[in-house]
């Protein structure tokens, strides 16, 4: 996809505007919530979610090359045998 001069331009600046914008933010002493969870002990539970989801994730992408991979035998072969 080929983006017009003008909109590259628009672009590159808006990034740059935007740069200058959240370095001007003031930086706190830490995360009040990440905090919290940590003394409450219950930081745990969200690391033992997030752990969850991204180890489904990986098991969902391991399936589905398995499956894409057994697709594409069935369509190799078949192109073979159409082909001879």
């Amino acid at each position: 996809m080929r983006l017009p001069f003008l909109t590259k331009i628009s672009l590159v600046a808006l990034l740059l505007f935007s740069q200058t914008l959240f370095a001007h933010q003031p930086v706190s002493n830490g995360v009040d919530m990440a905090d919290q969870l940590r003394a409450d002990g219950k930081i745990w539970v969200v690391v033992a979610v997030v752990a969850a989801v991204f180890a489904g994730i990986i098991i969902y992408l391991v399936r589905l090359d398995r499956q894409i991979g057994k697709l594409e035998k069935e369509v190799k072969e078949k192109s073979s045998v159409v082909s001879h």
